[in-house]
């Protein structure tokens, strides 16, 4: 057990859980996106939907998308923020099945078109679990060194991409692999020991079947 576990996180809001952690799961979808995002449709679920506003759990996840902090003294005034940078968004309850009562789903778009659908959990001291991802259910958190392959479901890419980041002499710490059917869509979470060369990710990138790579640093 670590000080941030007995203390928790620096933070501006009254619950590490709906505020904190809802700053997080935002930041987290914009990193996910990759861009600068213009636009949102925001679902939230179980207690984030019944006392979310109470809380700020609402302007915390739009603080996140605009690339807050959990920290941000800006965060209570995040919706006025938001407009005028122009990004707009949306948002309201939504009912998912089996899911963490602290939990919201994003739907972002960037100004080149790009999107990313992601839903997360806040599940207490600040810290959050990815569930799903562009519809493919997964597990992680984004709190360490993380890349994220979106790729179609072949023989041989899992090993392709180990012997890229093997070639990179970067050590892989865990891999999960996650698919919404067999021969579909699927999704690679690699948590690794040190930082990813940039050539690294463009190797990547250039592998037969990889649809996106995402590289998100420890926060």
């Amino acid at each position: 057990m670590n000080l941030f576990d007995i203390l928790g996180p620096v933070m501006v809001g009254p619950s590490s859980s709906h505020t904190a952690g809802a700053v997080r799961i935002g930041l987290i979808a914009r990193k996910l996106l990759g861009e600068v995002p213009v636009q949102a449709t925001i679902y939230l679920h179980g207690s984030f939907a019944a006392t979310g506003a109470g809380h700020g759990t609402d302007r915390a996840l739009v603080a996140g998308l605009l690339g807050m902090e959990p920290n941000d003294p800006r965060i209570p005034d995040s919706f006025a923020l938001a407009k005028q940078t122009g990004f707009s968004f949306t948002m309201e309850p939504k009912e998912l099945r089996e899911a963490h009562p602290n939990t919201a789903e994003v739907h972002l778009t960037a100004a080149n078109g790009a999107q990313v659908c992601m839903r997360a959990a806040s599940v207490g001291g600040g810290r959050i679990v990815v569930t799903e991802l562009d519809g493919v259910p997964v597990n992680f958190s984004g709190a360490t060194t993380t890349l994220i392959v979106h790729n179609e479901d072949r023989t041989g890419l899992v090993s392709e991409v180990s012997s890229i980041l093997a070639f990179s002499r970067v050590n892989i710490a865990t891999m999960q692999l996650f698919r919404n059917k067999r021969g579909g869509t699927a999704v690679m979470v690699v948590e690794i020991d040190s930082p990813l060369p940039p050539q690294a990710i463009s190797m990547l990138e250039q592998l037969s079947g990889v649809v996106r790579v995402t590289y998100l640093e420890a926060s």
